[in-house]
């Protein structure tokens, strides 16, 4: 874990559309806004920093790679799971 790779996965936009829809889709009022005002939270999940770095390690050296575009590296699932675990709380 390093935090900052969570800050990296934080303020990426393609990771804040994908976690912003998974709310909608969870019927949390204002996704946007609940995913901005949360972004630090759901960045810190077990496992997606590791998944991060994995992915820029395979990918060094190519500038266009987007891990946050990349679903192979943090999943729909591991969203959902975080998601629906942030809000049940």
């Amino acid at each position: 874990m390093t935090y900052l790779q969570q800050a990296d996965i934080a303020q990426d936009p393609w990771m804040i559309q994908r976690v912003a829809q998974c709310a909608a889709e969870e019927s949390i009022p204002d996704p946007d806004e609940w995913t901005a005002l949360h972004s630090r939270e759901w960045a810190a999940a077990p496992g997606w920093d590791d998944a991060w770095a994995s992915a820029h390690i395979a990918h060094e050296g190519d500038v266009e790679y987007q891990a946050g575009r990349d679903e192979a590296v943090i999943t729909d699932y591991m969203i959902l799971s975080q998601i629906q675990t942030m809000n049940a709380a």
